[in-house]
């Protein structure tokens, strides 16, 4: 079990993320409930709900919470609450104004992309002077570069997540619906020490061209290829991984072939991470190796995603994205090829960076496994 997170961790994340909004020209961040919250604060409201809840970070003044007074007492036992100064404000009372000191009248903010529209509008209102940008747009690398104790936790989700997969190829498939084998994943991520499951995509045959397919009452057949997604979170920080599989060991040449490139595509992707690239070029490495197969046209998504606090966060594998980067900067390469009406294949690894290149958090094979 990793050790927990300190006041003093929070305190520091709070004052880079201060100084990150100052070098971006903001006035400040406007933070509300959920993954932004939780990286800086270690707070999660019990409910989200439409009780205006708010952390406000500006060079001027000290971290300052603004919560519901029925709520503070939980606010007041988050992990990060020694680094903070809460404020609150009580039912019947506009929130809103109560904000008010908290906010420069003329100030431009970045806010969670989280944030509800009615308390974006409330504040907007209350201070119509004010301005505000999404926070992945204004600060994408807020929460990007993780610590040693966040990778700790990361490699820890990765390997359990590992230990789900090896266990899942010993289950029957055959004859059973993709729910029941999608059960039998979110199972196995619980045992492996998983407290909360994100996803478990179970795409069977012509379901696995499609790929956030929710996995439903199809029943698998011999002959079928199944892409298996799933992940969610360990010690609060996410695992994400994507292996396909055949269902009986007559595997059409078709399937072979189309598993090879994608294998290639992912490992070249892989290859290609050192610091300094631009995020695109992790992208266009794969895709290029697609292409060339002539699967260019089926390879429908983004290369990848950041990873952390949730399951998906910037940084952004994809075209268009220029950031470099960073060591402890951390993310999927997944490609994928889906052929509309027959199958699907991906694999996905979570990876960091280091100051030499790329490394694993999954170690599981990438071959085509045979399942019954």
């Amino acid at each position: 079990m990793p050790n927990p997170f300190t006041v003093q961790d929070f305190a520091a994340r709070l004052a880079r993320a201060t100084e990150a909004a100052a070098r971006a020209g903001l006035s400040g961040l406007l933070v509300t409930p959920g993954p932004d919250l939780v990286y800086l604060t270690g707070y999660q409201p019990v409910a989200i709900t439409e009780r205006l809840t708010a952390l406000v970070l500006a060079p001027d003044r000290p971290p300052t919470m603004i919560v519901p007074k029925l709520e503070r007492p939980d606010a007041e036992g988050a992990a990060g609450a020694g680094a903070l100064t809460l404020t609150d404000w009580v039912d019947g009372e506009d929130p809103y104004a109560a904000a008010v000191p908290l906010l420069d009248p003329q100030g431009r903010y970045a806010v969670s992309d989280a944030a509800w529209a009615m308390h974006l509008l409330g504040l907007q209102e209350a201070l119509p002077a004010t301005a505000y940008v999404p926070v992945t747009r204004a600060l994408p690398m807020l929460r990007a570069v993780k610590d040693a104790d966040e990778l700790e936790r990361l490699a820890a989700a990765g390997a359990a997540a590992d230990q789900a997969y090896h266990r899942i190829l010993q289950v029957p498939f055959a004859g059973r619906r993709e729910n029941e084998v999608a059960a039998d994943l979110a199972a196995l991520l619980t045992e492996f020490g998983h407290s909360q499951v994100d996803f478990t995509v179970v795409g069977s045959g012509p379901n696995g061209a499609n790929p956030h397919h929710e996995a439903d009452d199809r029943v698998i057949r011999a002959g079928d290829t199944v892409v298996l997604d799933f992940g969610g979170l360990k010690h609060g920080y996410g695992s994400d991984t994507t292996r396909t599989v055949h269902v009986g060991a007559d595997v059409p040449e078709e399937v072979r072939t189309v598993h090879e490139v994608v294998r290639r595509a992912q490992q070249a992707a892989f290859e290609a991470v050192r610091p300094g690239v631009a995020c695109q070029e992790i992208d266009r490495v794969a895709r290029a190796v697609i292409t060339e197969a002539g699967y260019g046209e089926y390879f429908i998504h983004r290369t990848g995603h950041g990873i952390g606090v949730t399951t998906h966060e910037p940084p952004y594998m994809v075209e268009g994205e220029e950031q470099p980067l960073v060591p402890g900067m951390c993310f999927s390469i997944e490609p994928g090829i889906y052929l509309p009406g027959r199958f699907g294949v991906r694999i996905e690894d979570i990876v960091t960076v280091t100051e030499t290149g790329g490394w694993r958090f999954n170690s599981t094979p990438h071959d085509l496994a045979v399942v019954h």
